[in-house]
């Protein structure tokens, strides 16, 4: 191509319009207004989201089913007529982001108010063969955008950046958010392990940069050939000849469930980032803040289990402190039910910023409507357990399944407890997912993900009148309506083995849901204490479950039956007024000193203080409901946010506030230990637990014992003093001797610094 085009160039973390003949170079925010709408906001409990498999959902544009330099071989249309057929689910199936603007009517009117869609970026586009004992061989595709090859090209078969932009300006315009998946923890496979592990594709590409190191894209925003080579890329990493270290290149995790094994071998044998590496680190965050310039809600971080937390809590930060404020991020921590990474999952979020996609709720949904495998009681139990635990649960993602596990309608395939079930994650705490084609039942034909990843115009027709349907609709309304859904509290107010009667109350405001898993049998509720006020109150889903009016009389609701597959749900709703600020979300929950807030609730309007502890925050705008606010100067660690408005003072909110921009140091130390015993680091800043042990970072990793190491997350430039602990299961410190250590971080955000390894004192 020729050098005469108008191109963008990628600067860092910001965009410019540039000409490479006689043109002004635009700044980076009229920039931003030239190639971005913005973003819509980020997504709160209030809303529910919609998972969409981008190549699973419509085709909208049959052009780019086979895009250009892409082999028919990776396409499902045996009949050769253009479109895919559904039947081959390893192969592209021709879905699209034309397919997901043609659908929006459809999404808008069951009551979604977000989607997360597929990852956005180039993928992996040459055949993946896992070949058979038994002789053959299966084809595989990257169709659901998790073996990245460049993230600043999009993946042809969805189309290109003017179609991507198109699709975030239609959601827009419909009022529904827009989340993208995203892959910072590996490439594709680099090894294939069903053929003596031979070397396969597991490369990473960047666009062609001009004399300043910048990325060069064309007015649409796609890369173009810069330096007239032939092509619009350049190799950047490959893991079979890593001469950079961007790769741990340790072997496939196979069964190796220690810390060390999930976080730094191959998931899958895809290529693992070595996110310990100052140049990979830098990479994958422009990666994240360039697509966040394009104008999306939120990421879901793929994989978060197998990331390092220190990564993680820096990318987190890197992206929400770029222009545009803070988004919404909930990540893959895969666990099972019983897990013994519960307690690293539970933390996460509080270590991280990112939130969980809630494996506790779907193993105890799943297990208490699909198998029945768990009681009604032991599903409130997880409730009650987890809203203790999480110590945000409303912001918890919840769902009933997704494209890694079993579709649920394989599991239960009868109506009733179905809807249950959907009703349930609806009106339970967190913030709601639902799987694509949940609403139409779409099944599977066996128990594996790949199965239940259908082509969903090939399978139904979106009607929207089916029941599944109209529950989400009701009851989306619902979470938008009554604060009670999306902010408040959870009580169990009744349960059996199949019955559980439980209550949301934010202050006044109040929603019961009364559920019966059983199809077929009915079940009396004994009378129950109640605060509403007497009177009758209807079933929002007006019978939809058979569901009836309740009434309240002294401080009781009367002892009712629930008939089989009875799902009532009473909603009391009294207006709060103004005068008095409560707050209900806050996003981020994670950031540092000058970077935006928005405060969610009631009675945010007017005249108002926003305070963390005692220090004053600068409040930029607000309404009744939210306050957009910017974080003061104030110590860093756990703040308390509070809204004051005249003499009152709302509810307080936790908001743990960052030291500085965040980077890594490697911390490594030859130290012997007991059985039971675990290496940590605390030190005399927040991120190192401000030398209070029971906020200790660790436990370190110890591959080649007694060598220990981990890669901590600090602020940058700073002389930080720590030492080295050791704790045993029962929770007995054993410090190390002599004086404190000190070390002084990099100068540079995405900086890493790796400690010679130390002596335990």
């Amino acid at each position: 191509m020729k050098k005469k085009k108008n191109v963008l160039r990628c600067l860092g973390s910001s965009i410019a319009l540039t000409a490479t003949v006689g043109l002004s170079t635009l700044s980076a925010q009229q920039a931003e207004a030239a190639t971005s709408s913005g973003m819509l906001s980020p997504v709160t409990p209030k809303d529910v989201v919609y998972q969409i498999i981008t190549d699973r959902f419509v085709d909208g544009d049959t052009s780019n089913n086979i895009p250009t330099g892409s082999s028919a071989s990776l396409f499902d249309d045996p009949d050769q007529d253009g479109l895919g057929n559904g039947d081959d689910l390893k192969l592209y199936q021709g879905g699209d982001w034309q397919g997901i603007i043609d659908k929006i009517s459809y999404l808008k009117n069951m009551g979604v108010t977000a989607v997360w869609i597929s990852a956005p970026y180039e993928n992996r586009d040459t055949p993946i063969y896992d070949y058979q004992q038994s002789g053959g061989y299966d084809l595989w595709t990257s169709f659901h955008g998790y073996h990245v090859r460049n993230y600043f090209a999009t993946n042809k078969h969805f189309g290109l950046m003017q179609d991507f932009e198109a699709l975030r300006d239609a959601l827009h315009a419909n009022g529904i958010k827009l989340i993208i998946d995203f892959v910072s923890n590996h490439t594709s496979r680099g090894t294939n392990p069903t053929s003596g592990n031979s070397p396969e594709d597991g490369k990473l590409y960047e666009p062609d940069k001009d004399s300043n190191g910048d990325y060069v894209f064309d007015s649409n925003g796609n890369p173009v050939d810069y330096n007239s080579d032939g092509n619009v890329e350049n190799l950047l990493a490959d893991p079979n000849y890593d001469i950079n270290s961007w790769f741990h290149n340790l072997g496939d995790r196979g069964s190796d469930d220690t810390q060390f094994g999930y976080r730094f071998k191959d998931l899958g044998s895809l290529s693992d980032f070595s996110t310990e590496n100052a140049a990979v680190v830098e990479h994958l965050e422009k990666a994240a803040t360039f697509w966040k310039s394009k104008g999306v809600d939120g990421f879901r971080h793929d994989a978060t289990l197998h990331m390092s937390p220190s990564f993680a809590k820096g990318f987190k930060d890197a992206i929400d402190s770029a222009s545009g404020g803070p988004l919404t991020h909930f990540g893959e921590f895969f666990i099972g039910r019983p897990d013994p990474k519960y307690d690293e999952y539970q933390s996460f979020p509080d270590r991280t910023g990112i939130n969980n996609l809630d494996f506790e709720y779907f193993r105890a949904s799943t297990n208490a409507f699909g198998y029945f495998s768990e009681t009604m009681s032991a599903f409130g139990q997880m409730l009650i357990a987890t809203s203790a635990d999480y110590e945000y649960e409303n912001q918890a993602v919840t769902f009933l399944d997704n494209h890694d596990v079993t579709r649920f309608r394989y599991i239960q395939p009868n109506d009733k407890p179905y809807h249950a079930a959907l009703a349930t994650l609806l009106t339970a705490r967190g913030t709601p997912n639902i799987y694509y084609g949940t609403e139409q039942y779409l099944t599977s034909a066996d128990s594996s993900d790949i199965s239940g990843r259908v082509f969903m115009e090939r399978e139904t027709s979106f009607d929207q009148t089916t029941t599944a349907y109209k529950i989400i609709q009701a009851l989306s309304a619902l979470r938008r309506q009554n604060e009670a859904v999306a902010y408040g509290e959870t009580a169990i107010l009744y349960s059996s083995d199949d019955v559980l009667v439980f209550k949301r109350q934010f202050y006044d405001k109040q929603v019961i849901v009364a559920v019966n898993r059983q199809p077929d049998l009915s079940f009396t509720v004994p009378a129950i204490n109640t605060t509403l006020p007497a009177g009758s109150y209807d079933d929002v889903l007006n019978g939809l479950l058979y569901g009836d009016s309740m009434t309240v009389n002294n401080g009781k609701i009367g002892s009712f039956t629930l008939a089989g597959g009875e799902v009532s749900v009473w909603s009391y709703n009294p207006d709060l007024g103004t005068a008095i600020p409560r707050i209900g979300d806050v996003v981020s929950t994670m950031g540092r000193a000058g970077n935006t807030v928005y405060i969610y609730g009631t009675g945010l309007g007017g005249t108002v203080t926003v305070k963390f502890d005692s220090t004053a925050a600068t409040v930029v705008s607000n309404s009744d409901t939210m306050i957009e606010a910017i974080v003061p100067n104030v110590s860093a660690g756990a703040r308390q946010i509070t809204v004051t408005k005249g003499t009152n003072v709302s509810n307080q909110f936790r908001y743990e506030v960052l030291s500085d921009d965040q980077n890594q140091v490697i911390f490594k130390v030859n130290a012997t230990t007991s059985w039971g015993e675990n290496i940590y680091i605390v030190g005399d800043i927040p991120e190192l637990g401000s030398w209070d042990t029971s906020k200790a970072v660790g436990p370190f990793h110890t591959p080649n014992y007694p060598e220990w190491f981990l890669p901590v997350s600090v602020p940058k430039n700073t002389t930080i003093q720590y030492k080295f602990i050791k704790k045993d299961s029962s929770g007995n410190v054993t410090w190390e001797g002599g004086n404190n250590r000190s070390i002084t971080s990099p100068s540079s955000s995405t900086g890493t610094l790796d400690t010679s390894v130390l002596t335990w004192q």
